[in-house]
C-alpha cells in the first residue's frame, strides 16, 4: 500500500511539473488560496528587490484568492496592490499573482509583462487552472517563476469534508 502511494504521489508531481513548465513540485499544499499566500511568502524571501515591501495581484484573480492574500500580508506587513494585470510593472514590488485563466474565462499571453517583472528583480506567481495547461502556453514558458492552483479539475477528491489539495511548482532557482 505504502509502495502504491508513493508512486501515486511521485505521478502527481511529474504531471504539475510537465503540464507547468517549471521544475520543483511539492506535495500538495490545503488549497488554491492558501498555496496563494505560501508563493507571496516565498517571493519575498526569494525576490532580489528587497527595498520593495509591496506585492501586486492582479485585479481578475479569484476574489476568494485575494482576500486570503491580503489576509496573510497583513500578518506579515507587506502592503497589498490590487490592480489591472498590465500595470504590473509600474510598480516597484518583491512579486506579483496573475490568474491563467482568469476569473472571467479570459487567456493571456504573459510572456513580455512577466519578462519586464523578471527585470525590476520581481517573483512572478501565477494561480492556474492546470487542466487548461494540457492545450495551453505553461506559465513555465511565459517566465513565472512559482504555478499553484487547485488539483480537483483531475478528480483529486476533497480531504476529510475540507478543501480540494492544491499543487505548487516553482523553478529550481
Amino acid at each position: 500500500i505504502a509502495q502504491g502511494r508513493l508512486e501515486a504521489l511521485l505521478n502527481f508531481q511529474q504531471l504539475t511539473i510537465d503540464l507547468t513548465g517549471l521544475d520543483l513540485a511539492s506535495a500538495s499544499l490545503l488549497d488554491e488560496a492558501t498555496a496563494a499566500a505560501e508563493a507571496m511568502g516565498l517571493a519575498r524571501r526569494v525576490s532580489k528587490a528587497k527595498k520593495a515591501n509591496s506585492f501586486f495581484i492582479a485585479n481578475d484573480v479569484l476574489p476568494q484568492t485575494i482576500d486570503v492574500v491580503k489576509t496573510r500580508a497583513e500578518m506579515f506587513g507587506f502592503d497589498i496592490i490590487v490592480d489591472a494585470p498590465e500595470k504590473a510593472a509600474e510598480y516597484e514590488i518583491f512579486g506579483a499573482l496573475f490568474q491563467y485563466t482568469n476569473r472571467h474565462g479570459q487567456i493571456t499571453d504573459y510572456t513580455e509583462l512577466f519578462a519586464q517583472l523578471k527585470e525590476k528583480k520581481a517573483i512572478v506567481t501565477v494561480a492556474a487552472d492546470i487542466m487548461s495547461l494540457v492545450l495551453l502556453k505553461s506559465p513555465g514558458a511565459m517566465g513565472a517563476d512559482v504555478a499553484f492552483g487547485s488539483a480537483q479539475r483531475f478528480g483529486v477528491p476533497m480531504g476529510y469534508g475540507g478543501p480540494h489539495a492544491a499543487f505548487f511548482v516553482a523553478r529550481d532557482e
